[in-house]
C-alpha cells in the first residue's frame, strides 16, 4: 500500500472551498502542475467553478496539455450550471474558430480574419448571450461581435452597438473596440468620431493591436483626434509588433516614406516582407517595387518578380501589370510575350486602365489573342464613349491599325481628333493621319500645327516629324536653325537618324554655318551606331579629307561596312580609294 504523505492527508481533508482557494493561489503563482491536479479532483467531485478552471488549463495548455476538445467539454458543463465566465468563454472558443489556444476571452482576434476553421456561430450565440444578459461584459462583447460581424441573417447593426457599448461600460477593452468600430459606421460628425477615437485609445492601451492600427489611421489623418504623425507611426509600429498584419503593412510604408518617423529602406522592406507573407497584396507589390526601382535597396528583378507575383495572385492589378512588362522585357525572367499577355489580361479584367493598352500594343505587335485585342478595343470604345480622352485615343490607334476591330481610317481621325484635346500621343498621331491624308484630306498646314503641340511635350517622335518639316518648309515657312535644334535634342536621347541629320545640316548647303568638322563627328556618332548613311558619308570625309584629315584606311573600313548594309553608292567611293599596300615579305 503506498504511503500517503502528511501534506496529502490535509489537502484530503480540506473542505471543497479551501481545496478551490489552495488551487487558484497555485494557479496565480503559475504553479500548473500543482494547480492543475487539485482543479481536475473538485471538478470531478461536481464543483463548477472547477470545472471552468479545467476548461481554462485544458485551453491555454497551463498544467495540461493543450485540448479544444477537453476543453470545450468542461466549460459546457460549467456552462450548463449557469458559470457565466464560462458561458463567455466558451462562446469565445467557438467564434474563434482556431485550433490554436486563445490568449484571452473575447479577444482581438476576433476583428479580424485569418482563422485555420471556421467559427461556429450558433453554439457561440447561444452561450454569448446567457453570458451577456447576466451582465458579463466579455459575454457582451462577444455578443456584439456576433450581431455586427456574424452570418448575414443574424445581423442586426444597432442591437450589436447597444451591447458593445454596455461591454465598454463595464471596461472590456474588446468591447470598447467593438463600439469605436461601430460608431465609424454612422454618417461623419465630429462628436462622433471623437467618442469613436477615445474608444480606441481605451482598447488601444489594453494592447489590442486592431485598435492600435485604427488609432494610428485616425491620428494620421486628423480624423476625431488631432493629426500627429509621429503618434500615428508609433500606433502602426506596436500594432504591427503585436503581428498584425494591416499595422505590418502601414508601419513599413511609414518606414518607407518616412511619415511620422526618420527614414528607413531596410526596415521598412523588413516590415512590408512580413506584412505580404501574411497575405497583404499592396505590401507585396511594395517590396517588388523596391526592388525593381533600386536604390537604398540594390535592384535584384528576379526578387521583385517574386513579389509582384505574390500581389498579383492575390489580386493587384498594379503589381499584375507590372509583371506583364516584366514578362515582355525579359528582367528578371525568360522573355514571355503571351505570359505578358497574360498578365495583362489579369491586370485589365481587375480595371488597370494601362493594361489594356499594353495589351492592345502586344495584339498590334503580333503577340496576344484576337481575343485580347477585342477586349481591349471593346474597352476602349466604351470609355472613349463616356468621356475618358486616353480611351479616345487608344480605340483610335485600334481603328488606325485594326487592333481587335476592322480597320477604320475615317473613325479613327475622329476618335484621335476628339483625344487631341487632351492627349499628347493624340496630337501627334492625327498630325500625322492629316499630313499623310489617312481618313481625313490632306492638309500640311494643319497637320503641322498639331505635330508642333506634340513636340512642345518633349515627345521624340513629334520632334523628329517637326524637324523635317522644318527643314523642308512642309505645313509652313523653313527654319533650319530651329530644325536644328530639334534635331541635337532628339540626338542627345540617342536617336541616331538624328545623329546623321546634325551631320547632314552641318556639311553645308542648309541654313545654318557649315562646320566639316562637327559635321564628321556626328556622321561617326551615327555610324558606330550602325547608321549605313552615316557611315558611307564618315567614309567621304576621310577619303577626301572633307574635315581636313585623310584617312583612307580607316575611310575602306566605313565604306565597306556601308556597303555590306545595302549602300551601294559606297562602292563608288571605294572604287577611288588607293589599292590596299600589300604586307611586306620577309627574306
Amino acid at each position: 500500500m503506498a504511503r500517503v504523505g502528511i501534506a496529502d492527508r490535509l489537502v484530503g481533508r480540506m473542505s471543497p472551498e479551501r481545496l478551490l482557494k489552495k488551487a487558484n493561489a497555485l494557479a496565480d503563482a503559475r504553479q500548473w502542475e500543482r494547480a492543475f491536479p487539485l482543479f481536475a479532483q473538485l471538478a470531478d467531485g461536481g464543483l463548477v467553478e472547477a470545472q471552468y478552471r479545467v476548461g481554462r488549463c485544458y485551453l491555454e495548455g497551463a498544467g495540461v496539455p493543450f485540448s479544444r476538445i477537453e476543453a470545450a467539454r468542461w466549460l459546457e458543463r460549467a456552462s450548463g450550471h449557469g458559470f457565466v465566465e464560462a458561458q463567455a468563454t466558451l462562446a469565445g472558443l467557438y467564434i474563434s474558430g482556431s485550433a490554436a489556444p486563445i490568449e484571452m476571452i473575447a479577444g482581438d482576434a476576433m476583428f479580424s480574419s485569418g482563422q485555420s476553421t471556421q467559427p461556429d456561430y450558433e453554439r457561440a450565440l447561444i452561450w454569448a448571450k446567457r453570458a451577456a444578459e447576466a451582465g458579463n461584459a466579455d459575454g457582451q462583447a462577444i455578443l456584439g461581435y456576433i450581431l455586427s460581424s456574424g452570418p448575414m441573417e443574424g445581423r442586426d447593426l444597432d442591437l450589436a452597438e447597444s451591447w458593445f457599448r454596455r461591454s465598454a461600460e463595464g471596461d472590456c477593452p474588446q468591447g470598447a473596440l467593438g463600439l469605436g468600430l461601430s460608431l465609424l459606421r454612422h454618417p461623419i460628425a465630429a462628436d462622433i468620431l471623437k467618442e469613436a477615437a477615445l474608444m480606441f485609445v481605451r482598447a488601444a492601451a489594453a494592447g489590442l493591436p486592431t485598435a492600435e492600427y485604427v488609432l494610428g489611421v485616425m491620428l494620421e489623418r486628423g480624423v476625431g483626434v488631432e493629426r500627429d504623425p509621429a503618434a500615428a507611426a508609433q500606433m502602426y509600429r506596436r500594432s504591427a509588433e503585436r503581428g498584425f498584419r494591416s499595422g505590418q503593412a502601414r508601419w513599413g510604408l511609414a518606414l518607407l516614406e518616412g511619415r511620422g518617423v526618420d527614414r528607413n529602406v531596410v526596415d521598412a522592406e523588413s516590415w512590408l516582407r512580413r506584412a505580404a507573407l501574411q497575405g497583404d497584396a499592396e505590401a507585396a507589390a511594395l517590396v517588388g517595387d523596391l526592388y525593381a526601382r533600386g536604390g537604398e535597396l540594390p535592384p535584384n528583378y528576379a526578387e521583385a518578380a517574386l513579389w509582384f507575383r505574390r500581389a498579383a495572385e492575390a489580386g493587384h492589378k498594379t503589381a499584375a501589370r507590372a509583371l506583364g512588362l516584366m514578362c515582355l522585357t525579359g528582367a528578371g525572367m525568360a522573355r514571355d510575350q503571351e505570359e505578358a499577355a497574360r498578365w495583362f489580361r489579369i491586370s485589365a479584367e481587375a480595371g488597370d486602365k494601362l493594361s489594356y493598352s499594353d495589351l492592345a500594343t502586344l495584339v498590334q505587335g503580333g503577340s496576344g489573342s484576337e481575343e485580347d485585342g477585342k477586349r481591349a478595343s471593346d474597352w476602349f470604345e466604351q470609355a472613349a464613349a463616356a468621356g475618358d480622352l486616353v480611351a479616345a485615343y487608344n480605340f483610335g490607334v485600334c481603328l488606325a491599325e485594326g487592333v481587335g476591330v476592322e480597320r477604320d481610317d475615317r473613325r479613327a481621325a475622329q476618335w484621335l481628333r476628339r483625344a487631341a484635346d487632351g492627349v499628347v500621343n493624340a496630337q501627334y498621331w492625327y498630325g500625322r493621319m492629316l499630313l499623310e491624308g489617312r481618313g481625313v484630306d490632306v492638309d500640311p498646314v494643319e497637320g503641322r500645327r498639331w505635330i508642333e503641340r506634340a513636340a512642345e511635350s518633349g515627345m521624340l517622335e513629334p520632334q523628329l516629324i517637326l524637324g523635317d518639316l522644318l527643314l523642308n518648309g512642309a505645313g509652313g515657312e523653313k527654319d533650319h536653325p530651329r530644325a536644328l535644334q530639334l534635331f541635337e535634342k532628339c540626338a542627345g536621347v540617342g536617336h541616331v537618324g538624328s545623329m546623321f541629320a546634325i551631320g547632314a545640316m552641318h556639311g553645308g548647303g542648309h541654313e545654318v554655318p557649315t562646320d566639316r568638322v562637327a559635321a564628321q563627328r556626328w556622321f561617326r556618332s551615327a555610324a558606330e551606331h550602325g547608321h549605313a548613311h552615316a557611315q558611307m558619308m564618315l567614309g567621304r570625309y576621310l577619303a577626301r579629307g572633307l574635315a581636313g584629315t585623310t584617312d583612307p584606311t580607316e575611310a575602306r573600313i566605313w565604306l565597306e561596312r556601308a556597303v555590306k548594309q545595302g549602300m551601294t553608292e559606297a562602292e563608288q567611293d571605294l572604287a577611288h580609294l588607293p589599292a590596299e599596300r600589300e604586307p611586306a615579305q620577309s627574306a
